[in-house]
């Protein structure tokens, strides 16, 4: 029997270990320094620890066979480096600020696999890409959309997030990466703006945001870029709010009081964005690519679109960022994927029985990624 040391009780991370924990052959493991996120697993072997303190995830490591990374991004790269140190694969969704690539030689030099990203954007999007460079004989371009919207649309932001307003206001300050023409240029988020029509969902608007990470290193791709979606019209009540100085981190000073700018905003957004109970959500992404196959012009296109399971309460975007992370830690565990150093999704979506593998995972699970040409 593996062991399997979940570091992480959050929305996500719980997903992943109920995932895992129906296997007779995993035991798995939860560690969460919040007592109430643990008492939340239903049930599971549950450890309270402050993942944080230097050296409590390095001892967790040593009675685990794999690691699963769900703890929040700041805290990402610095559990990668004690999970490499510890001599443990790993299989991470944590979304850290930082190049995870950057980790590459250690994770070579302990010869620990460390698959990172894989969650929905990054994660299955990066497959995807992988996949379409894989079988394409040249590929011109890859435009990733991706977006977590409720399916009730309330004025004035028509919107609602599972993840907090930092991480939010964080995608919406935060430079873009693309390439254009071979080269790589950096844009302001939340420009960009286009309709897109998606089937199941209408019409959405689509503008620049900060998500290729990896791919920017991995795929010689000419034109490459990542765009949010979310119901027309957010993009620029968002860029009002910036423009206008409420995601700012300088202090100003309001009848005497000193306040930073963006953390009132953190706060009152926090009120506005929160799902209400049992509020449903749904997730969307598209991935397409077009190049040429065989002397011909050729587009690939995928859709993924889920919803709330109204079953078990579990959001969209916990299911399709949880479950592909529980099945690639299967795929650590079952020793199929050993190749040693840091490997972001798009280098499995290069292998088409690793890609197929992962896309009939998510699908008997609900999830379906449905592609046309």
């Amino acid at each position: 029997m593996k062991r399997i040391l979940v570091l992480g009780a959050g929305r996500v991370g719980r997903v992943i270990a109920a995932d895992l924990a129906t296997d007779s052959g995993l035991k798995v493991t939860v560690a969460d320094r919040s007592r109430a996120a643990l008492d939340a697993t239903g049930g599971l072997e549950t450890v309270a620890a402050d993942l944080g303190k230097p050296g409590v995830i390095s001892g967790l490591c040593e009675q685990a066979d794999v690691v699963v990374g769900a703890v929040p991004g700041r805290m990402g790269l610095a559990m990668l480096k004690e999970v490499i140190g510890a001599g443990k694969p790993v299989a991470d969704i944590s979304f850290s600020p930082e190049n995870p690539l950057a980790l590459h030689e250690a994770a070579e030099k302990a010869g620990v696999p460390v698959v990172v990203d894989c969650g929905v954007a990054p994660g299955i999007s990066n497959l995807l890409a992988g996949r379409a460079v894989a079988e394409l004989d040249r590929t011109d371009s890859i435009s990733i959309m991706v977006g977590g919207l409720p399916i009730r649309r309330v004025w004035p932001f028509e919107y609602r997030s599972v993840f907090s307003p930092t991480d939010v206001i964080e995608e919406y300050t935060r430079p873009c990466r693309m390439r254009v023409g071979g080269r790589e240029v950096t844009v302001p988020a939340l420009t960009g703006v286009e309709l897109v029509d998606l089937p199941g969902v209408g019409t959405l608007e689509a503008f620049n945001t900060d998500g290729l990470r990896t791919l920017l290193d991995t795929l010689e791709v000419p034109d490459l870029k990542e765009m949010t979606l979310r119901f027309p019209g957010h993009a620029d009540r968002m860029r009002m709010l910036r423009e206008t100085g409420f995601f700012n981190d300088d202090e100003v000073e309001v009848e005497g009081v000193r306040i930073r700018p963006r953390a009132l905003t953190e706060e009152l957004m926090f009120k506005v964005w929160e799902p209400g109970p049992g509020e449903q959500e749904f997730t969307v992404l598209r991935v397409e690519a077009e190049g040429e196959l065989d002397g011909r012009p050729r587009r690939m296109v995928w859709d993924l679109l889920d919803r709330t399971d109204t079953a078990t309460g579990t959001s969209s975007m916990s299911r399709t960022t949880g479950f592909p992370c529980a099945i690639v830690t299967r795929m650590l565990a079952d020793g199929r994927w050993d190749r040693p150093g840091v490997v972001p999704p798009e280098l499995l979506g290069a292998d088409a029985g690793l890609t197929d593998e992962i896309l009939d995972g998510l699908a008997s699970r609900g999830v379906e990624v449905r592609r046309s040409e």
